[in-house]
């Protein structure tokens, strides 16, 4: 896979470059909780432990950077300040690609476009089919937000799929939010997903983060994983 995964993120070795996918800044202001969520400090504090783990040169969000599609909560325009502090502290560069959510991107100072290309690895939202144009060796996606439930515990998760697009290898990021409850993969089939780029759900291999342990597990595919369980 060539590729480390860790807190809902992955970083490409061959890139220098760490994406996340679905932030959903402002998903706590849209929550009817009482007791304040601590967003910002939860985002910002954990980007800054990525960037001191990997030191990248390049930080990409795979889209929906924003969670609201038709007004920017109070408190928002600060995080996404925040984040974008993080990695200019850490003396990386910081692109946004487009998400569904993204519709009111443009108003913030971020470099913003499509789909962003880092060596042979095309980084895109994963709601539309990308560009039959841009042949890549790899695709790095969000979108449908990947859990997997292990002994009766739902965990995020990474999906990697081995040429399962167009021939390139598929990467299916979790929400780096830790207020999306994620999509539970094990039962679902191809057509449960949102994303264009799974065409083949079973030959998806589940990847897990032990922070406990501070292990990387990678498991069958999702149609041999299916029979195990």
């Amino acid at each position: 896979m060539n590729a480390r995964y860790r807190d809902r993120a992955v970083y490409l070795p061959d890139a220098d470059a760490l994406v996340v996918a679905d932030v959903h800044v402002g998903r706590a202001a849209a929550s009817a909780v009482e007791i304040p969520l601590g967003e910002r400090a939860d985002l910002t504090g954990r980007l800054a432990d990525l960037l001191d783990a990997f030191a990248p040169g390049d930080v990409v969000v795979a889209g929906d950077l924003l969670h609201a599609f038709d007004r920017i909560p109070d408190g928002v325009a600060e995080t996404v300040d925040g984040l974008a502090a993080a990695v200019a502290d850490a003396g990386a560069d910081l692109t946004v690609v487009r998400g569904n959510h993204d519709r009111l991107l443009d108003s913030f100072d971020v470099a913003a476009t499509d789909a962003y290309r880092v060596a042979d690895t095309v980084i895109c939202h994963g709601h539309e089919r990308p560009d039959p144009h841009a042949d890549a060796d790899r695709y790095v996606v969000g979108h449908d937000h990947p859990a997997i439930e292990i002994e009766g515990k739902r965990r995020p998760c990474l999906l990697y799929g081995p040429g399962a697009f167009r021939g390139a290898d598929v990467l299916v990021l979790p929400a780096f939010t830790r207020l999306a409850p994620g999509s539970t993969v094990n039962g679902m089939r191809t057509g449960d997903f949102m994303s264009p780029l799974v065409t083949d759900a079973d030959a998806l291999r589940p990847v897990v983060r032990d922070d406990d342990r501070g292990e990387t597990l990678e498991f069958p595919p999702l149609g041999e994983f299916r029979r195990l369980l």
